[in-house]
């Protein structure tokens, strides 16, 4: 006799949980919001990659190194896609605050 003739529910489902469907947690960027962001690293097609709290987003045109000013183009479940906007701002050293410290 199977689950479904006794009334009973088949809670060994081919996705894996009891039902429920394991999501993707929210994501940290919005579509069309600008980011200033610096490129770890190059991907297999050419592009500059920055991660935002986690999540990987694919700059074009940027290599290693670039701090760059980018806007979200598109959003997908496991990463984002940009285009560059503008020169971003580096962030602050310890040394460049030392010296500017030191010229006043």
């Amino acid at each position: 006799m199977s689950y479904e003739r006794r009334g009973r529910r088949d809670f060994g489902s081919r996705r894996g949980g009891y039902g429920q469907r394991r999501g993707f947690p929210p994501k940290p960027v919005e579509v069309g919001k600008e980011y200033d962001v610096e490129i770890q690293e190059i991907s297999r097609r050419g592009e500059g990659i920055a991660r935002i709290k986690g999540l990987v987003c694919f700059v074009p045109d940027t290599k290693t190194g670039d701090h760059v000013k980018i806007r979200i183009n598109r959003i997908s479940r496991r990463f984002a896609e940009a285009e560059v906007v503008g020169k971003g701002e580096a962030p602050e050293t310890a040394e460049s605050t030392e010296e500017t410290e030191e010229s006043e």
